[in-house]
């Protein structure tokens, strides 16, 4: 019996309208239920907190057990998807992260709702494993970076409701609700992607069982130790770290040859695309940075209340939401060097700026420049995806869709290990110290895609030669 939506196997040429329109409506639903959730848990964490009587530190594993589960299952279901089919791992993602949500609304304990959270992070990775690779077959060739713009301004208006979502729920109930509320978009984005979504050509590659446990082990191993480490448990954490590392030896060994692997390693062979992979990490690195510890930066040092800080973070999302639609309709013209050097540059002067504020800055100081950060963001994102996909061979756009997202989640997984590091060594100090880090791995992402553009003037002087 055939798996429901729409047949076709029309990758170059996408859907006809109005099917496009209405399976990328799909789409969208499906990754804004995702991230939605994401940006309404980073406002709650210092709520959450104070209820379960944790610390700071403690309570952003709300937040990294959500990234962590995330981040190891995404490439093995995008393998997996490729077998099964990328519409059916979409639908499989909701339906997880609706009871997710339930559990999370219904936990007592930071551990339950931390476990809970890692299954949400789960089925959020069902959906985030194949997005864009649904995308290229919803979308002909040469508008792929149109769609993955609308995908781009879906998650930033994920991200920008998700601060005031957050703080409106929290003005007027108790924190599970940012969970509940999850339970409506999760209904109407399953009867959509039940009807609306492609079916698209599976692999006939057999799914590699141990190499989905070995990668699964790499991933999980290797966060657990680093984050044992900044939180100074060397020894265990040098354990689990040393685990983590034999488990990837042994994974990319295994790998090695296949042609359709779990980790698809070989598409970072081409220089352009693991260039395009390591500055969306490092972006991604920066936004944590500035995202995980600016309700923390808002409440305690310039004295905001709950209901407030969701609203002065919006701007950064909105910024990013409003510039990726934007930015997106040249994204298929322009270098994507040029574009995401300069945008990823104004997204570190944002953060340099907001460094710079004093603790009486008023809420326009502090919207104005989280809104040009988001600007730049939403202006670095689109041509840098787009960059992925387009370098991807024909079949394998599971493996650049999971990559991609790999980037995405890796980068804020590293930020949030990297933010509870901080916060543990020096509680006080931390925010300021965050925002500094935040503003020095966005140079570093703007120096790296600007490698770009020194790297294409020489092969066009070669080539000219």
């Amino acid at each position: 019996m055939g798996s429901p939506g729409i047949s076709t196997t029309q990758g170059p040429t996408g859907l006809p309208q109005p099917l496009r329109w209405q399976a990328m409506l799909a789409v969208a639903l499906s990754v804004l239920l995702s991230v939605l959730d994401y940006a309404v848990a980073n406002v709650a964490l210092p709520t959450i907190a104070r209820d379960m009587q944790a610390t700071s530190s403690q309570s952003i594993w709300v937040i990294n057990a959500y990234q962590l589960a995330s981040l190891a299952a995404l490439l093995p279901l995008a393998s997996i998807g490729a077998r099964i089919g990328f519409a059916r791992m979409c639908r499989i993602g909701i339906m997880l992260f609706m009871v997710a949500s339930a559990l999370c609304a219904l936990s007592h304990t930071l551990l339950e709702l931390t476990l809970a959270r890692a299954l949400q992070g789960f089925g959020g990775a069902c959906i985030m494993s194949v997005n864009i690779a649904l995308i290229r077959f919803i979308y002909p060739h040469e508008q792929i970076g149109r769609g993955i713009a609308l995908n781009g301004l879906v998650i930033g208006s994920g991200v920008a409701l998700g601060p005031t979502i957050g703080s409106i729920v929290l003005s007027v109930a108790t924190w599970p609700w940012i969970f509940w509320i999850n339970i409506p978009l999760a209904l109407a984005a399953l009867g959509l992607a039940w009807s609306a979504l492609p079916q698209t050509p599976r692999s006939t590659v057999a799914v590699d069982v141990a190499g989905i446990v070995a990668t699964l082990a790499a991933f999980v191993f290797t966060v657990l130790g680093l984050d044992d480490i900044v939180h100074g448990h060397a020894d265990s954490g040098g354990v689990m770290f040393v685990v983590g590392i034999i488990a990837w030896a042994l994974l990319l060994r295994r790998q090695r040859g296949r042609a359709n692997p779990i980790v698809p390693v070989d598409l970072l062979r081409d220089p352009e695309f693991a260039v395009a992979f390591f500055v969306g990490m490092v972006a991604f690195i920066a936004s944590n940075f500035f995202i995980i510890s600016m309700p923390f930066t808002l409440e305690t040092l310039m004295h905001r209340s709950p209901s407030v800080t969701g609203f002065l973070i919006a701007p950064w999302a909105v910024g990013v939401a409003v510039m990726s639609y934007t930015i997106g309709k040249v994204a298929d013209r322009l270098p994507a060097g040029v574009l995401s050097t300069v945008g990823i540059g104004v997204t570190a002067l944002g953060f340099l700026l907001l460094r710079l504020l004093p603790p009486d800055a008023s809420n326009v100081d502090i919207v104005w420049r989280t809104a040009l950060a988001g600007c730049g963001f939403g202006a670095f994102q689109p041509p840098n995806n787009r960059m992925m996909m387009i370098l991807a061979p024909r079949g394998r756009e599971g493996g650049a869709s999971g990559l991609l997202s790999v980037a995405r989640l890796g980068g804020q997984t590293l930020g949030a290990l990297l933010v509870a590091g901080v916060f543990a060594i020096h509680a006080d100090l931390a925010p300021e110290r965050c925002l500094a880090l935040a503003t020095l791995s966005g140079l570093v992402a703007c120096l790296l895609s600007g490698s770009r553009l020194v790297v294409g003037r020489r092969r066009q002087a070669g080539v000219t030669r």
